[in-house]
């Protein structure tokens, strides 16, 4: 008797998804648990495995299908199963229906095509930019290996390849605008290695190295991204050492020669032949240079959220000034420690959040948010903490702070502030937040006015701890001193309440034992 197999049930948040790979074919025998087909969301790859041992017998989902929650995907018959020869055939003759539908194209070695496509943005994601292509055409990769990134707004997202082999054209050049699903190359299974390219001359080799325009310096070659950079920074190749196939000069080959300036053209004398008159002449006094780049998509959408803040909010900030000595002292005295129970540093990010947790909870009206007429209540504290990278600030949210502790706290931005700085973050986990953090003393700032994160009514701005001459007790002594800033919107939060938020996290800070006896 056959058993059906059915797709995962889908999270309340997830309508849909499509057939990604089919790991066995009709015919094929299977074990009990053994991966045979992966189902592919907007959010997660779900895996789906063998109910009981027997023979694929039947697939009625094929693959890049759209399916449904517990959808039936195929049937699995028992291991003898003569009706295995049969659907064996069928499925043989449905590959070559399909090949032939899709134009397919023999390629040496090479074996079935595939769409490379965009993955699915999220609702409030409407295209990407491609950024990079990790691949080009005829280099051979393995499955699951990284093929390009695609930057959105938001964060860089990932496509990998569909199965062993090679691309056989790309669609989609680095820097082209791009939609939700839209196909960037061709992938061909089992493609890849010397004669691969052959199959796919004319565009597809023009994709890879634009053909005899290439330059090369002695023997280097170097990948399209490469080549833009370059020429936008006058670097001498024969600098810069390659990493890619071949000696090939990648994009990240030529960011790191920028990044330790090992590339830079030496001055060269005049009279130096022709190729000394062909390059760019140095710049002398008096010319202004420029240099016009495209804006980054994050760019572009930092800039117009804190645009929409000051045209939207009735902003204004309120400042005070903590000791920042009790934290201090009790980091000095537990910091080794720390480490060794938790597996990683104790840092000041933990305390502020632990207090900001605390005072929201006591003024709730600075944990709420504006939706329209409407105030929204946050019965939970979500707390953004702001992540500078090479691309921008973004603002992944710790969840639930008040019920975190302040290990968990400090393990949590360590891990976003490393994936933020490989473009690792997930969309959901820089949405939502109820308040937000900024650390702008890591760079040097003493005092500063932070804009606010909308639709969020507050932000608090840390900042640099300088020791400063202070009255206590009535005398002068020299304390670790940090200014804090809370910038707010007074449409919500009243003068009263943003001030008497600010010295409740004050009064937290300057005696640390109070977030411990909650009070």
């Amino acid at each position: 008797m056959a058993t059906e197999i059915k797709a995962p049930t889908f999270p309340e948040s997830v309508a849909e998804g499509s057939v990604a790979a089919w790991h066995k074919q009709p015919g094929d025998s299977v074990e009990r648990d053994e991966l045979i087909v992966e189902i592919e969301t907007d959010k997660v790859v779900l895996e789906v495995v063998a109910p009981e041992a027997g023979t694929l017998s039947e697939v009625l989902a094929e693959e890049g299908d759209t399916v449904q929650s517990e959808q039936v995907l195929g049937r699995l018959g028992e291991a003898a199963e003569s009706g295995g020869e049969k659907g064996e055939a069928a499925e043989q003759k449905a590959e070559a229906k399909t090949e032939s539908k899709s134009e397919a194209k023999p390629q040496a070695g090479g074996g079935k095509q595939h769409e490379v496509k965009a993955p699915t943005f999220p609702e409030s994601v409407q295209e990407g930019t491609v950024a990079s292509w990790a691949k080009q055409v005829g280099e051979a990769v393995k499955r699951d290996e990284l093929l390009a990134e695609i930057e959105t707004d938001k964060v860089v997202l990932e496509v990998v390849a569909p199965a062993d082999g090679a691309l056989t054209e790309i669609k989609a050049e680095e820097g082209s605008q791009v939609a939700s699903e839209q196909v960037l190359a061709v992938f061909t299974e089992g493609a890849g290695g010397e004669s691969a390219p052959a199959a796919g001359e004319g565009k597809a080799a023009a994709s890879a190295d634009d053909g005899a325009s290439d330059e090369k310096v002695g023997g280097k070659i170097l990948a399209p991204a490469a080549r833009k950079l370059v020429a936008e920074n006058d670097l001498d190749i024969d600098r810069i050492e390659g990493t890619g196939k071949g000696g090939r000069i990648l994009k990240e080959d030529v960011q790191k020669a920028l990044k330790d300036g090992s590339a830079k053209k030496a001055a060269k004398p005049a009279g130096g032949g022709a190729k000394a008159a062909a390059a760019p002449a140095p710049a002398v006094e008096g010319e202004r240079p420029e240099k016009r780049v495209p804006m980054s998509r994050l760019r572009q959408t930092i800039a117009k959220r804190l645009v929409e803040a000051q045209q939207t909010a009735a902003m204004l900030t309120t400042y005070n000034e903590v000791d920042m000595g009790a934290v201090m002292e009790l980091r000095a005295q537990y910091k080794d420690t720390f480490l060794k129970a938790h597996d990683t540093k104790l840092g000041f990010m933990g305390f502020f959040v632990k207090a900001a947790s605390e005072a929201l909870k006591r003024f709730p009206d600075v944990n709420a948010s504006i939706d329209g007429t409407d105030i929204v209540y946050h019965g939970y504290q979500d707390i953004g903490v702001a992540v500078s990278t090479d691309r921008g600030l973004v603002v992944p949210v710790l969840r639930d702070t008040d019920s975190m502790k302040i290990a968990d706290v400090e393990k949590g931005i360590v891990d976003f502030g490393k994936r933020a700085r490989d473009g690792k973050l997930g969309i959901d986990e820089m949405q939502g937040g109820t308040f937000t953090i900024t650390n702008g003393g890591i760079f040097g700032s003493l005092m500063s006015t932070p804009i606010l994160n909308p639709p969020q009514t507050a932000i608090l701005g840390m900042h640099k701890i300088q020791e400063r001459p202070m009255a206590v007790n009535g005398k002068v002594e020299i304390r670790p001193m940090m200014y804090l800033a809370l910038s707010y919107d007074h449409r919500m939060i009243d003068g009263k309440d943003a001030v008497q938020f600010l010295v409740t996290i004050k009064e937290l800070l300057e005696d640390p034992a109070r977030l411990l006896l909650d009070i």
